[in-house]
């Protein structure tokens, strides 16, 4: 930013913290809550380890329904919901709860998707042994499934940037917001595209050590 802006500093470092906390709060809520669902879709599927139709049906309808919702229409119409949780529609605080929601179904289906791909040979061979159901999920389908899991959770990371971005359109705070008041508004492209930029430098270093850590996984 030029001198002009000078005294937006102190606003834009504050923008760059809430970003990073809507980001790390969401991944690590919807990142844990998306494992279990993702988990749960499948193992309840037919013929798995937890075979359970009506289990498995209800999940993957839920997902499908709240998946493709645009996130920007989702704040708003769960907004009455995140007043009762919160107690506030603006602010950090009460966009991060339906990022996090939003960040629960992506997961789901990135983890199951992933699950899927795995050898099922290798759970007949645990269940063979002996072994429970929490035993297997915890010692080899989720091993198994680590690296390509990494690399779908480095997705959602640039995801959950994108929608923290978003959440400027509704007071949200955070970088987009930042964009949004003293950029676009007050008609400043510099501060605009210098924003843009940290955004990018942001998901730019998610991306680089997701790929580093799926590449450590992996050669194991």
């Amino acid at each position: 930013m030029n001198s002009g802006s000078a005294s937006l500093w102190p606003t834009f470092l504050q923008a760059i913290v809430e970003t990073l906390q809507m980001v790390s709060v969401t991944l690590l809520v919807g990142g844990f809550a998306g494992l279990v669902i993702g988990i749960l879709l499948y193992t309840t599927r037919a013929g798995n380890l937890l075979a359970n139709r009506p289990v498995f049906t209800a999940l993957n309808v839920l997902v499908n329904t709240v998946r493709p919702i645009p996130f920007i229409i989702f704040i708003t119409a769960i907004q009455p919901l995140t007043v009762e949780v919160t107690g506030t529609s603006y602010g950090t605080e009460a966009v991060i709860f339906p990022m996090a929601i939003m960040a629960t179904f992506g997961t789901s289906r990135i983890v199951e998707q992933n699950l899927v791909a795995l050898d099922p040979g290798v759970i007949e061979a645990a269940r063979a042994m002996g072994a429970g159901p929490l035993r297997i999920i915890l010692t080899v389908i989720i091993p198994e499934a680590l690296g390509p899991l990494v690399l779908g959770y480095t997705f959602l990371f640039v995801a959950i940037t994108d929608m923290s971005a978003m959440a400027g359109a509704v007071a949200g705070g955070g970088l987009g917001d930042f964009a949004l008041q003293y950029g676009y508004q007050r008609f400043n492209p510099v501060v605009t595209w210098f924003t843009l930029g940290v955004i990018v430098v942001i998901v730019q270093l998610g991306q680089v050590l997701g790929n580093w850590l799926a590449r450590r996984v992996m050669r194991r």
